[in-house]
């Protein structure tokens, strides 16, 4: 174990069956997704986002949200997530009696949360928080994820203090987490030391969660000084798949199986087993019948298991 100051652990997030294929062209099939839930959890994971309950005509890719909540493993041990942008969207998923989280989101500048959910930043707040108390009521549990907290597509850099007042006011509502987003891949491991480090304080002792993309090569090195900041929940998509369809250039997520490489070879326990990672994200590359962006699963074991 590493004599640094690092946490012996995290709780590690699953959100390929979500944001992992919600930008994707191609259709998949609600039975793959079940697949790549199934392998998720065999692999450990046990915080999964299975969909999200949003319009269809948007995101046609998440449709079938029903349909994949309906199919859904019978497991007292895991967390199924459903995403939920709004009041109308956290009924649908209430109403499977399958979600036992809700996830909801809101955004940390107007355009971005026009663009995304159709209202301000400040109403995105006020609607997360409602989704919060609702799903209280029901006897479930939610979490809320402040997008574009690095940067926004549409009005550039986001100040520091906004994320944080915004985390401060969300605590408010008891969500399990707060989670800061790095929508768009603009983070460095600088500005995430210092977000973590604030946001952590502001919502003590709510844990902090993070959410990378890798547009433009930095989301593992994020993962890492997010850990070293005190962020206590970290999520990842199998293969790196994913991507925002509301926010221009949004490209894929941190790969669960590098994530997961990085932070067990740091001596950061994350509950989950490579070596099916990998063969889940070899499985997941036949699906979508291209290479994925991961790096671990392409390349050779290390170490190598001894014959």
């Amino acid at each position: 174990m590493s004599s640094l100051p690092y946490p012996a652990a995290i709780e590690f997030v699953e959100v390929g069956p979500r944001d992992g294929l919600q930008n994707e062209k191609t259709l998949i099939a609600t039975a793959d997704k079940l697949a790549l839930i199934g392998h998720a959890i065999a692999a450990g994971a046990r915080r999964i986002e299975v969909t999200s309950f949003v319009n269809p005509k948007k995101v046609p890719q998440m449709a079938d949200a029903e349909e994949v909540c309906a199919g859904l493993p019978q497991r007292d041990d895991v967390t199924y997530i459903g995403l939920v942008m709004n009041l109308r969207g956290a009924e649908r998923a209430l109403a499977t009696g399958r979600i036992d989280q809700l996830g909801a989101v809101c955004v940390a500048t107007d355009r971005f949360a026009m663009a995304n959910q159709g209202q301000t930043s400040d109403e995105s707040v006020e609607a997360a928080k409602a989704i919060v108390a609702l799903a209280k009521e029901h006897g479930r549990t939610a979490q809320v994820t402040i997008g574009a907290s690095f940067g926004c597509p549409f009005e550039g850099e986001v100040s520091e203090d906004r994320v944080v007042a915004m985390a401060a006011r969300l605590a408010e509502a008891g969500p399990v987490e707060v989670a800061i987003a790095d929508t768009i891949g603009v983070g460095n491991p600088a500005h995430v030391t210092r977000l973590v480090e604030r946001v952590r304080q502001a919502i003590n002792p709510l844990p902090v969660r993070v959410h990378f993309h890798n547009t433009r090569n930095t989301g593992l090195a994020n993962v890492w000084a997010a850990v070293a900041a005190g962020a206590a929940v970290v999520d990842g998509a199998l293969g790196g798949l994913g991507g925002c369809p509301f926010a221009p250039g949004a490209a894929g997520n941190v790969p669960s199986e590098d994530v997961v490489y990085m932070l067990e070879r740091g001596g950061i326990a994350t509950g989950m087993d490579l070596a099916r990672m990998v063969e889940a994200s070899h499985w997941l590359a036949g699906v979508m019948e291209r290479k994925l962006p991961g790096m671990v699963a392409q390349a050779p074991v290390f170490p190598k298991v001894a014959d």
